[in-house]
């Protein structure tokens, strides 16, 4: 800012400090329009990535503008300087982590300052979470708890004004229905994206369809949100970019022979014109602004200023057009006011094409390990938030960590973060900040445990590497050391716990001193065989854990034979054409011959199920898109396989060849069937990227039909090569064009039997053939399409290509007997499974636990989603009906001791983000074509269900709370 820039705006801001006035905000705010024209929203904004060419401090900071110009701190500076000139400039704010940092780094009077404007509707929020999260890759309770961060923070800095009315998701790479039932369950009016396949918006800009009523739900009646397809992008109107950062003309007026005034004008009506005739109302929204624009805001504004002069002068000559600054929200109220009824949605806006060659599927699988550390991330959080809550973790220190790991999932949602779109430098500092994030946490968990259990002094270590069977607390040996599980689920729990150890004989007893069923078996030779795995355990200790909320096993050594020992079959040891593996619940065939598996009997229900590995090799896949050159090369060797059988779990081991090696295991009282997949490094030794995949075929009539989950909660179906609301130009891409994201489930059945695949991470998932799923397991690439990353795909570790390990969870069912409620609860239990903290066994303290809450009351459907502190006094609480309609009906329950047992005084139910009571929450009504209706005046909604308030004072039949199927209910206890 130059010297007299400096002058003017402590001038400026003087007047602010001095000036009393009856501020408004919010839908009152907004500027006139006028009826009989063409009302213009001009909308200035900055998109700012949270991570994706720069790291998120780099892009605050404007460090490395070599990479990308980018620096986030003078973009508000000189934006709210100049939003002080003029009070009818506008500008919206998006992500809030970059917000609270500059925030935290100012002074009282510019924050007074800003407070004004914000009072005002000048300075707006839109979107408001801690970033503009991706809609494919992420789970539900990610998004909403950093939805939940962001509003708060607005919430608690500036009150109501702040809290945005619309959604503003204009850089995601498509669009989930279940991001839209949580923007209207948090009471949000509409959203606004600028990403849409191309043949669905080339037919909806011929049907005048770019805006519509999305209906968000298939279980819950009533649950919709207002969208709306931006024109051109999120970026400045073609020819009308002023920042710096471009080199369109600025607009030359006064006596000047470079005058383009009468030109400039002319271009911008002709594209308004254009524009408005692909809408349905005489409103329309142009934003102005891009990547990390506003920069020097000055230039932005000093355009735009004339440009809304000079277009407006022309109304006195008979123009219709009308422009002026404005929001997403004023724009969307303006929508409201003209009591249009609009088109419907059901579905949801993926696979996202931006031309027949490149459908954005890659990144449903990209950057597979770190798709999995975000899963370890919220896990952690889930597990320290609750923590934190029974044991009343309050110091600084416990906030400041647990707010770290907060922010870091924030981060991660991110549609650069999860997505894998970003370059690798940021990629390793996502890692290290979660990783950081994790460790400082962990240290919550570790105090609030010798709080919660009877060891004052237990280590209570975490170990970040189990999924490579390594845990530095356990190399040395388990002898005399106790295993603290976390159950993060409301219900008691039973699953199978697996502890790397040394190959010797233990003995494992819970905290009444009784033996647990035990056994050793080997890890893979493969993951033994990890250049960078350390190889002082080279087993694992398994054994059946029930855990209610927290639960201690204790393990030593035992002299002697073990009292269950591991037979190992190798293949073809015998003359048969096959090898049986089963308990008492599942059996699995392998073909002697091929390795392969064979067959699998579960349920009552027996199908022949063949796994393959394959690969699609490719020229041109990106970061972004997954472009196939040909057909899947399967890999039609035979694997070399080992069975090892016990009596608690039996497995068999595959090797498929020097990359690819896989253990399927089945556990006793388990109904499931567990595929876990090691692959890396691929080779790129032919010069081309590869799609790598496994795929599972089955006799099973689907004809075409299967069904994805959406986010984790309600399921999509979908079908072979057909869309909704348009046909695709599937010419290209057949592929690819079918691939959808799978964040926890995909299935298909025919009028018997159903074949359902869970995953540990997400993933793109397909149904290319009748009774075919495929997964998308890994990618590696060396091509680089200018999509905007600027390199290739193409990670490595230790100098070579990556290794990525997961799992796959088959289920085969019955359809006519099938239970899809099992299959809701594996979903959760895979998901949040327990958390296991290692401690060396000493002397155990007094019992002087603290007791926790009786969750495993309620009833069965229901999901404990959310227990954590919220403020000082504060308690934040969720609770799910996790079935959907077809599998679960109707559920109340009473939460009156779950109230006392927090120490509750006080209890409001509040909008979904947790920052709103739900009294207060009011929606946009808008009407479908279809219904006919037409209002004769403007129309609001309200919550459905009367909220819960309630003090410790009222009776218990004032605590009941009624969640229908696929329902969530937010609440905030007051504690004493």
């Amino acid at each position: 800012m130059t010297y007299l820039g400096r002058i003017f705006f402590l001038a400026t801001l003087l007047v602010v400090l001095v000036q009393q006035s009856e501020s408004v905000c919010g839908y009152e705010s907004c500027p006139a329009t006028k009826a009989n024209m063409v009302n213009i929203h001009l909308v200035p904004h900055s998109h700012n990535d949270v991570g994706w060419l720069k790291t998120v401090d780099q892009s605050y900071y404007g460090y490395k503008n070599k990479i990308h110009h980018a620096g986030v701190q003078y973009i508000l500076d000189n934006v709210v300087a100049q939003l002080l000139q003029d009070s009818k400039r506008r500008f919206i704010q998006v992500e809030t982590a970059f917000f609270a940092r500059w925030w935290n780094d100012q002074l009282e009077a510019m924050k007074m300052v800003v407070r004004k404007l914000v009072n005002e509707g000048r300075f707006e929020f839109t979107g408001g979470a801690w970033s503009m999260n991706d809609e494919a890759d992420v789970n539900y309770q990610g998004v909403i708890d950093q939805f939940t961060v962001g509003l708060k923070f607005l919430n608690e800095t500036f009150g109501a004004c702040a809290r945005p009315r619309v959604g503003w998701q204009i850089d995601t790479f498509g669009h989930s229905r279940e991001q839209a039932a949580i923007f209207a369950h948090m009471g949000y009016d509409g959203q606004f994206f600028s990403r849409m396949d191309h043949n669905d918006k080339d037919t909806r800009m011929n049907n005048l369809t770019m805006e519509m009523i999305w209906d968000a739900s298939e279980s819950m009646s009533g649950v919709n949100l207002f969208s709306g397809m931006l024109y051109n992008f999120y970026s400045d109107t073609p020819g009308f970019c002023f920042d710096i950062l471009c080199t369109d003309e600025p607009i030359i007026d006064g006596d000047s022979e470079e005058n383009n005034v009468l030109d400039r004008v002319d271009d911008f009506i002709t594209y308004a014109k254009n524009m408005s005739e692909v809408y349905i109302t005489n409103h329309i929204m142009v934003p102005m602004g891009g990547d990390f624009q506003y920069e020097d805001a000055r230039v932005n504004y000093k355009n735009m200023d004339k440009l809304i002069k000079y277009i407006n002068e022309r109304q006195a000559s008979g123009s219709n057009y009308n422009i002026f600054y404005s929001t997403p929200s004023c724009y969307l109220n303006s929508l409201h006011q003209s009591m249009q009824s609009w088109p419907n949605k059901s579905q949801d806006f993926f696979p996202y094409a931006h031309e027949k060659n490149s459908f954005w599927t890659g990144f449903f699988t990209s950057r597979p390990t770190q798709k999995r550390f975000e899963r370890d991330g919220n896990h952690m959080l889930q597990v320290v938030k609750q923590l934190s809550v029974l044991a009343n973790l309050k110091s600084e220190q416990h906030n400041k960590y647990l707010d770290n790991l907060r922010h870091s999932m924030g981060v991660m949602q991110h549609h650069d973060a999860i997505t894998g779109t970003e370059k690798q430098a940021v990629s390793d500092d996502y890692d290290r900040m979660m990783y950081d994030a994790i460790i400082g946490a962990s240290s919550n968990a570790r105090d609030a445990l010798r709080i919660l259990t009877d060891m004052p002094n237990g280590e209570f270590e975490s170990c970040l590497r189990l999924n490579i069977s390594e845990c530095a607390f356990t190399k040395d040996g388990v002898d005399n050391v106790v295993v603290t599980l976390y159950n993060p689920l409301a219900h008691s729990s039973n699953q199978y716990v697996r502890i790397p150890v040394t190959e010797e004989n233990y003995e494992v007893t819970d905290a009444k001193g009784k033996t647990v069923p035990s056994e050793v078996v080997p890890v893979a030779n493969q993951v033994l065989a990890l250049e960078y795995r350390p190889n002082d355990t080279q087993h694992e200790l398994v054994f059946k854990a029930t855990v209610n909320k927290i639960a201690s096993y204790h393990i030593k050594k035992v002299e002697g034979n073990p009292t269950f020992r591991i037979k190992k079959i190798s293949q073809r040891e015998s003359y048969n054409f096959e090898t049986v593996v089963e308990n008492s619940l599942v059996k699995l065939v392998t073909d002697n011959q091929t390795g392969r598996l064979k067959s699998v009997e579960m349920n009552g229900v027996s199908e022949k199920i063949v796994q393959n590995f394959g690969v699609y090799k490719t020229h041109t896949s990106c970061a972004y898109t997954f472009r196939q050159d040909g057909d899947i090369e399967i890999f039609e060797n035979d694997f070399e396989f080992t069975v090892y059988e016990g009596t608690l779990v039996r497995e068999v081991h595959q090797r498929v060849n020097d990359w690819i090696s896989q253990v399927i295991r089945i556990y006793e009282d388990v109904n499931r069937v567990e595929f876990e997949w090691l692959v890396g490094p691929i080779s790129i030794d032919d010069n081309l990227g590869s799609e790598f995949v496994t795929n599972f075929k089955s006799q099973i009539s689907s004809k075409g039909v299967f069904y994805t989950d959406s986010n984790g909660r309600e399921l999509m179906k979908r079908e072979k090569n057909k869309r909704e609301d348009f046909v695709s130009d599937l010419s290209r891409q057949p592929v690819s064009g079918n691939f959808y994201p799978v964040t926890s489930r995909i299935a298909l059945q025919d009028e018997s039997k159903r074949l359902v695949l869970l995953n540990d991470r997400s993933q793109g998932g397909a149904s290319l053939e009748d009774g075919a799923l495929e997964m998308l397991i890994h990618r590696r690439h060396l091509f680089n399409d200018g999509g905007g990353v600027g390199e290739a795909l193409n990670e490595t570790q230790y100098g070579k290509g990556l290794i990525a390990r997961g799992k796959l969870y088959l289920v085969l069912d019955s359809v006519q007997d099938g239970d899809t409620v099992m299959e809701r609860k594996t979903e959760k239990e895979l998901f949040l499974p327990f958390w296991k903290f290692f401690s060396r066994a000493s002397e155990i303290g007094k019992d002087t636990r603290k007791t926790t809450p009786a969750f495993g009351d309620l009833p069965q459907s229901i999901h404990l989603l959310t227990l954590e502190p919220f403020t000082e006094n504060e308690i934040l609480l969720r609770f799910e009906n996790f079935l959907d309609k077809s599998e679960g009906t109707v559920v109340s329950f009473n939460v009156r001791e779950i109230f006392d047992s927090l120490g509750g005084s006080a209890i409001r139910e509040t909008t979904l983000d947790g920052n709103m009571p739900l009294d207060d929450m009011t929606r946009f009504k808008f009407h479908a074509q279809e219904s006919g209706y037409s209002p004769s005046a403007v129309e609001f909604s309200r919550a459905q269900h009367k909220s819960l308030k309630a003090d410790k004072s009222d009776e218990a039949s004032q605590f009941i709370v009624t969640l229908y199927p696929m329902q969530i209910r937010t609440f905030i206890i007051e504690t004493d």
